[in-house]
């Protein structure tokens, strides 16, 4: 007699190490965040003894004090302007010359290409001297686009190169159709294009976001007033000459990377896609 029943699977030691290096990196990611969601619950003397345990008492008023001051509510509000108008124009313009590189032939393109490339080399703080320079020659200082257009400045290299990538995989034949068809560029970017590109317009657009909502340098050396800070410079509020409130600083946090988590979790299949695409080809 044969023995019947089901075969088991052969062990693949790539997929666990797989799954033990992914399950790693998540420990390093959430360990980290759960620690300062519970830090916010506790009182300062506990966060010192027990900063990564349970909360013996749950301090709700921390988190209660934040939401109910107008403080808060105010730098979540210059955090959303700057970070909308970073977002808003970093598509606009990116979007556009991300559409010239992919699809206008013109005589240069590659040059003008790797120098914007050039721009990932260089990290905002390099620049902080010139661009303080240049803001307050335009009239800029202290205002939200003073903040606003150097972030998007600096955001612009890698926006370009992943809506070009995009770009270059929509099918050459529909402009061609469209061309022979009496359709411009302009219109074809506008019609074709743009609703073609929902999920690497949503990829970039998380991105520049994120980096502008948590951008901190910048903010700093540019506003002068208090009541246009970002929310991280409202971090300041609770840090003393000798001492800080951890507890309400870390509650703090929380509520304040709260949206960010929420539109990653409201993006990321547009982020995944946006990313993916054009990565097979068969």
């Amino acid at each position: 007699m044969s023995r019947t029943g089901t075969t088991r699977a052969p062990f693949d030691p790539a997929a666990l190490f797989k799954a033990l290096f992914l399950a790693t990196i998540a420990v390093f990611v959430l360990v980290p965040l759960l620690a300062t969601v519970l830090g916010g619950f506790k009182s300062l003397g506990e966060l010192r003894v027990n900063p990564f345990g349970l909360p013996q008492h749950w301090e709700w008023q921390n988190y209660a004090d934040i939401l109910f001051s107008a403080r808060y509510w105010q730098l979540l509000r210059n955090s959303l302007i700057i970070s909308a108008l970073a977002v808003t124009l970093t598509l606009i313009v990116a979007s556009m010359a991300a559409f010239a590189f992919a699809h206008v032939r013109f005589y240069g393109s590659s040059m003008l290409l790797s120098y914007l490339t050039l721009g990932l080399l260089f990290p905002a703080a390099t620049a902080v001297l010139p661009l303080f320079i240049k803001v307050r020659d335009l009239g800029l200082l202290d205002t939200y686009f003073g903040v606003a257009l150097p972030q998007v400045a600096f955001s612009l290299a890698m926006s370009v190169l992943l809506l070009r990538r995009f770009f270059k995989d929509i099918p050459y034949e529909l402009l061609e159709a469209a061309l022979v068809d009496g359709c411009s560029y302009i219109k074809f970017f506008r019609y074709v294009t743009l609703p073609l590109s929902r999920p690497i317009l949503a990829t970039v657009g998380t991105i520049t976001f994120v980096n502008s909502w948590n951008a901190y340098l910048l903010p700093l050396v540019m506003l002068n007033t208090d009541a246009l800070y970002p929310w991280p410079l409202g971090i300041m509020v609770y840090q003393g000459e000798y001492s800080s409130e951890w507890h309400l600083i870390l509650a703090f946090i929380t509520l304040t990377i709260l949206p960010t988590v929420i539109l990653f979790l409201l993006a990321q299949k547009h982020i995944v896609a946006g990313l993916t695409a054009g990565a097979v080809k068969g």
